[in-house]
């Protein structure tokens, strides 16, 4: 029972160096896994040191040594798999067969097989995807039990002479076991604690940046500004629950939230050194309030002690600082040192995010206009003509068609949104095609086929206009003879088709790619509002027909 109680009282040595080891960095590549270099070598040399620990510590019986060198080998094949195991064990046991006495090789044969036996039981958990078993107590008690039971019968099996060696075992077996199997789930509880404690700070830390992320996706959008900077810094105070929050430009104070607001004020210029740092050199600065305080200045008596400064960085510049404070009687947690580091991140992406979607709108908006701009031009120039020469025969056509020029060009001025309706867009394009019927005269027949239901279904400004015209300028102008455009709106498979059909057929090489600007800018703004799934394509029987459908969700525009 001695050799047991001497056994027991090492426990606390390993104890502390578990309880160690877990609050160190180099435990987490254990929790994560994927090993780099660095990685293997510190586990490596840990386990080692446990192990060769182990056998110093231990009580010399009948020229041997009664010990808790296992626990180290299984701990580093059970924690990081067989080849950790296998080289530990390999270290514990060479050691040991250097210390000499009649049971060396066979305790340095064991301890190799114990670091093995480790690894192999890693091994079978994580092919069963069950590798957190690595860190249950009694996978750790009953892996060791196992393995100090086969380190006895290779002591019986492997030392010289036989009698003394079995003596031996009956003498060692029973504390040994028993120490190094409960020693073993001592020591991976309390790295199973600290594990538990790294993944609830994680899950929590999670937890907040979605909650941040998710209450400012609205307010991004319209940028970083002082309305903006003011409810984001009111919610990161509200989420971290630090004592105060500042967010600035490169030059300004746009918001501060919480302690010391009485003399922070928001439009006045940056005047921390470290701020400016900061955006200066676009680096993290830490005044953790024990090592380097931060020192308010704007007044001496600031409640204030400590601060985590981040920059925000968009596009590699920096465009401002997010800067958490905690006052002097409240030490600033590594907790809200990550998160803070975290968050800036989050919203360094969501501002980038906001200016693609604006630069996208603004591109769109390009696009509209140049549509506008490539329409007019042409068609006035054609109209003209048409009125002229209707005006000395029929002048109350030639009243009527620029009735309806008017009408048009009214309708292209007055379109600022980039939404319409298909009922917009048809009385837009029959005003259109009336003119181009005065100016083909007998040659140009049109038809509409639109069901009531859809037209209040929503479409870009300007989608349908240039498809039509596509289909005259490629298509009707070409013939001799009658030309038939067919324009119809249908439901189909809970989509919305549009359709527009000339007899031409002659735009079947081309294809929506080699279409214009028009119809290739209508393809690309439906994808980009609606999604790859809709859009413009194109059909064709050579000689023919050519037949361009639209592809729309079926959504009214009070839906958008």
């Amino acid at each position: 029972m001695n050799i047991l109680f001497t056994l027991i009282q090492e426990m606390s040595v390993f104890a502390v160096a578990a309880y160690l080891y877990s609050k160190t960095p180099a435990f987490r590549p254990l929790i994560k896994g994927g090993f780099g270099p660095r990685d293997i070598f510190v586990i490596y040399v840990f386990f080692s040191g446990i192990t060769i620990l182990g056998t110093y510590l231990g009580l010399p019986v009948g020229g041997a040594i009664a010990n808790t060198r296992a626990i180290g080998a299984v701990m580093a094949g059970l924690l990081a798999g067989p080849y950790m195991g296998l080289a530990v064990g390999m270290t514990g046991g060479l050691h040991r067969y250097m210390l000499g006495g009649f049971t060396a090789a066979s305790c340095g044969l064991s301890t190799t097989a114990e670091g093995l036996i480790g690894g192999l039981v890693w091994l079978y958990l994580r092919k069963k995807n069950r590798q957190d078993m690595t860190f249950s107590f009694k996978t750790a008690m009953f892996t060791t039990m196992v393995s100090e039971i086969v380190q006895m019968i290779i002591i019986v099996a492997v030392s010289r002479p036989y009698h003394d060696a079995w003596a031996l075992v009956k003498v060692i077996a029973f504390p040994m076991i028993t120490a190094n199997s409960i020693g073993a789930g001592l020591f991976v509880s309390i790295l199973k604690d600290s594990k538990n404690t790294i993944e609830s700070y994680g899950a929590e830390f999670s937890r907040k940046a979605l909650n941040i992320a998710n209450k400012t996706l609205t307010i991004l959008p319209e940028g970083l500004n002082e309305k903006s900077a003011k409810k984001l810094a009111e919610v990161i105070l509200s989420e971290t629950g630090v004592g105060a929050v500042a967010i600035t430009d490169k030059t300004h104070v746009l918001a501060f939230e919480g302690i010391g607001a009485d003399h922070h004020h928001p439009k006045s210029p940056i005047s921390s050194e470290k701020t400016l740092e900061s955006v200066t050199l676009g680096r993290v600065i830490f005044l953790d309030g024990i090592n380097e305080h931060y020192i308010c200045s704007i007044k001496d008596n600031c409640p204030l002690g400590s601060a985590l400064i981040v920059p925000l960085i968009m596009e590699n510049e920096v465009i401002g600082t997010i800067k958490m404070y905690e006052p002097k009687n409240r030490r600033f947690l590594g907790f809200n040192q990550s998160f803070g580091e975290g968050i800036a991140e989050i919203l360094s992406t969501q501002l980038l995010m906001a200016k693609y979607e604006m630069q996208k709108n603004l591109l769109t908006e390009a696009e509209l206009k140049l549509i506008q701009a490539q329409v007019n031009p042409h068609f006035l120039f054609n109209t003209l003509n048409t009125i002229g020469s209707v005006l000395r025969t029929d002048p109350d056509k030639a009243r009527e068609l620029i009735q309806h020029l008017s009408s048009f060009f009214r309708n292209n001025l007055k379109r600022s949104s980039e939404i319409s309706t298909l009922a917009d867009e048809i009385e837009h394009v029959r005003s259109y095609l009336i003119i181009e019927e005065a100016r083909f005269s007998d040659r140009l027949k049109v038809s509409f086929d639109i069901e009531d239901r859809l037209k209040g279904n929503c479409i870009p400004a300007f989608a349908l206009q240039p498809i039509v015209e596509n289909a005259i300028k490629h298509g009707i102008s070409n013939l001799l003879g009658e030309g038939i455009i067919k324009i119809s709106a249908k439901e189909r498979d809970g989509k919305c088709v549009i359709t527009v059909e000339d007899n031409a057929g002659s735009f079947c090489e081309n294809g929506v790619s080699a279409a214009g600007i028009g119809m290739n800018s209508v393809d690309k703004r439906i994808k980009t509002s609606c999604g790859e799934g809709f859009g413009v394509s194109v059909s064709c029987d050579e000689g023919e027909l050519t037949r361009a459908e639209i592809l729309l969700p079926l959504k009214g525009v009070n839906d958008v």
